[in-house]
């Protein structure tokens, strides 16, 4: 047997989106099950993110301190934004946001993990990327506002977040899924072993 998740779409008798925000909007679906009864369904629909698990050459991990207003914490994530443009390769993103967030390159990048972050009730796919040999980007500073403003970087040995999680002190999706596969890749086929940085995505599919 393959463990493997597979596409199926079931037949949608009705749509409506009652709500369209600035980046995302909610949609409510009449779908039909499997004994012919149609069933209404809410979920916000979503571009895509992508997100960046940055390690350094200390073995320690690149994390934001931002608060986040959903669910009134300061939570440590590592840097991640949305797939603002459609079909934007996510490799393109992710080194924008590194820079935006972090003001940092980095030379050899992997697909660590591709996730549905809440597929019960959102649409939103995120590709978390393994980004190493860091530097110092160049040129001016992206300019911060809004919740970023507010944001600290700091570069955490990886032990100390795998603790953090495991503790349940540490929450953010990203962050959790990024670390543990990281540890999960070392202690399997190795990092080289991962996807390319421009490995196909079939849940938001992009141009090279």
């Amino acid at each position: 047997m393959t463990i493997k998740d597979t596409p199926e779409e079931w037949e949608v008798r009705a749509s409506d989106t009652p709500f369209v925000g600035k980046k995302t909007s909610v949609r409510t679906d009449d779908v039909v099950m499997p004994d012919g009864s149609v069933a209404r369904r809410d979920y916000q629909v979503h571009p895509g993110s992508v997100a960046v698990l940055a390690l350094d050459d200390e073995d320690r991990v690149l994390v934001i301190h931002q608060y986040r207003h959903p669910v009134r914490h300061k939570l440590w994530e590592i840097p991640a934004g949305l797939l603002d443009i459609p079909g934007e390769n996510p490799l393109h993103a992710a080194q924008r946001e590194l820079y935006e967030e972090a003001h940092v390159k980095a030379e050899d990048w992997r697909v660590l993990t591709d996730v549905y972050t809440t597929p019960g009730g959102c649409d939103e796919a995120v590709r978390v990327f393994l980004a190493r040999d860091l530097s110092e980007a160049e040129g001016q500073r992206f300019e911060v506002e809004d919740e970023e403003a507010d944001m600290e970087l700091a570069r955490i040995p990886l032990q100390d977040l795998v603790r953090g999680v495991l503790a349940g002190d540490l929450h953010n999706n990203c962050l959790v899924v990024g670390v543990l596969s990281l540890v999960a890749a070392r202690n399997g086929d190795g990092l080289d072993a991962l996807r390319p940085a421009e490995a196909p995505w079939p849940a938001r599919p992009f141009e090279s």
